[in-house]
């Protein structure tokens, strides 16, 4: 797979990469925008680490539910109802890959200037041959770990580490000025300071 820092470097996916396929396969088949995010992003852009999750972000709409259910197959516990619920409060579902165990976190879009910012600044990866997905950018993936950090109250480890793991990893490739932005916006600017201290940059 390649480096978004150039070279190859082993995939940090493991058995998530089916299921990440087949839920990817699904959100385009009912048309909606999506992008990874979450560990495999972090994974992807930082540091490699096992999770049995995949974390999307979909712009699925109320009628694009039931071609997404159905694109999912047999092979997948999907709840329509539970799913439709989550698109209506514009908040979040999961999925459960039966053959694997691995579950898939979709979040729905806020539509709020974070998310658009998010969408218009996907990368697009190939994580296996003739398989190439949406990434949320560097940046986005470390103030969304840092969000997630303090939505936890500041003492999750993972989501931390992750956060530092791509600041680490990117460095001076990343766009500071944006990250000092949206820290602002979001009110994470003391956060970020502290991440960037720790992983040794900024």
């Amino acid at each position: 797979m390649p480096d978004p820092g150039g070279g190859e470097r082993p995939t940090p996916y493991g058995g998530a990469l089916a299921t990440l396929a087949a839920v990817a396969h699904a959100l385009e088949t009912a048309g909606a925008r999506f992008l990874v995010g979450g560990s495999l992003a972090s994974s992807l852009q930082g540091i490699p680490r096992s999770t049995l999750d995949v974390d999307l972000v979909a712009d699925l709409g109320a009628g694009q539910v039931a071609a997404f259910v159905a694109a999912l197959g047999p092979s997948f516990y999907a709840d329509a109802e539970r799913i439709r619920d989550g698109v209506a409060r514009r908040a979040s579902f999961n999925v459960v890959d039966l053959t694997n165990g691995y579950k898939a976190d979709v979040y729905l879009t806020a539509e709020d200037p974070f998310d658009r910012s998010q969408f218009l600044r996907r990368q697009f990866v190939e994580v296996a041959s003739g398989l190439t997905l949406p990434f949320a950018s560097p940046e986005d993936v470390v103030l969304q770990k840092l969000r997630w950090f303090r939505l936890g109250g500041g003492v999750s480890e993972r989501q931390w580490l992750d956060a530092l793991g791509v600041l680490k990893v990117q460095g001076s490739r990343l766009d500071r000025e944006y990250l000092r932005r949206w820290a602002a916006e979001l009110g994470l600017e003391e956060l970020l300071v502290r991440a960037e201290e720790k992983a040794g940059g900024g």
